[in-house]
């Protein structure tokens, strides 16, 4: 599928930055694209510095040129180029979370509401998740606008963005925001960036926000060259603004797109594989695909339901205590949980059992 949009479905296990990777090196070795007609984003600064490392070792010279990056630094990119566009000098500077939440307060004090009622972190989550929406103040419609302040939030909204225009700042949610203002009102510009931009590949698209999808979208209507890898099954981030809804609607925002999906998995046993699909396929909203592996079956999954975390904590143990009799060292042993607070409970039990962890 070497033109036009193309979407790869892969499962977990089946190994979607290599896709990425390998297609991006393809690229670029054919000679269908140079390094400066290409835009790449990753999910993390990381892995966007593992792409560019193994992309070189596959063609065997620098990518110089290349726009690689997430999200929020290639908005950065746009923004420092266009800043004036939105009433902003080249070198403003972006705010951090204090920052902004010090801003929000004054705003709310200003505005001479009552603190410990209209709480200014309520009040700043409610503006980034406009942000994350693509909504300047006035693109919020009424729907979203709810009862904080009575009604006010809009005008604070409003309020809050001009002390950041004053201060020659941004906060993070309008390094995506201004970007979209800027190619959504300067034809130019936009069209500038379509030319440019011969290819556009993006990874862990299932956890994009509808601004990076706007973004996207405008961008790709150029050449239409656009490769997206993710996996509805894996959309975790909805509580900061991701839109699983945008990986399901990429066939008709790009009519006659190529799907591929990937479904052999390289991680995991048969009977770790059998028990995640069987629990994903109960989702009504998703691509249908069924992930299968050359791996052994493995032991059977066991669920386990516990009162509380003392009593998980003693079923843990117990269950390491009877592995090492039956031989398995404690190197081969690991415990998961959710959240780094969850591990207290594991500790105090293996302190209290002699077990070195």
């Amino acid at each position: 599928a070497p033109d036009g949009p193309l979407l790869v479905l892969a499962g977990a296990g089946t190994g979607k930055t290599r896709v990425l990777t390998t297609r991006l090196a393809h690229l670029l070795m054919t000679g269908r694209v140079r390094p400066h007609e290409v835009l790449a984003v990753t999910f993390t600064n990381k892995a966007a510095r593992e792409m560019i490392e193994r992309v070189e070792a596959l063609i065997g010279r620098s990518c110089a040129g290349l726009w690689l990056g997430t999200f929020h630094s290639i908005g950065l990119r746009l923004l420092r180029a266009h800043a004036e566009l939105v009433g902003l000098q080249p070198g403003f500077t972006i705010l951090d979370t204090d920052d902004q939440l010090r801003l929000v307060k004054q705003v709310v004090q200003a505005a001479e509401l009552d603190e410990k009622r209209w709480a200014p972190r309520m009040l700043l989550g409610l503006i980034q998740r406009w942000k994350d929406r693509g909504y300047r103040p006035d693109d919020v419609p009424a729907s979203e606008v709810g009862d904080f302040a009575a009604g006010r939030s809009l005008q604070l909204y409003k309020a809050y963005q001009q002390r950041l225009s004053t201060l020659n700042a941004v906060d993070f949610g309008d390094l995506l925001l201004h970007p979209l203002t800027i190619l959504r009102t300067t034809p130019d510009i936009l069209a500038t960036y379509q030319r440019r931009f011969r290819a556009i590949l993006v990874d862990e698209y299932q956890d994009t926000n509808v601004a990076q999808y706007l973004l996207l979208r405008l961008l790709a209507q150029g050449h239409k060259n656009i490769t997206c890898v993710g996996d509805d099954d894996q959309s975790i981030y909805s509580w900061r603004g991701a839109e699983v809804g945008n990986i399901l609607r990429f066939e008709q925002d790009f009519p006659g797109a190529a799907v591929v999906r990937l479904e052999r998995n390289y991680r995991s046993t048969g009977a770790i594989l059998g028990t995640a699909s069987g629990l994903i396929a109960q989702n009504t909203a998703r691509h249908g695909k069924t992930l299968w592996t050359e791996d052994a079956p493995g032991m059977p999954v066991r669920i386990a339901g516990l009162w509380d975390d003392s009593e998980e904590a003693r079923y843990v143990g117990d269950e390491i205590e009877a592995q090492q009799q039956n031989g398995a060292s404690l190197a081969q042993m690991a415990v998961l949980v959710r959240a780094g607070f969850q591990t207290r409970a594991f500790e105090e039990r293996f302190i209290q059992m002699g077990l070195p962890y």
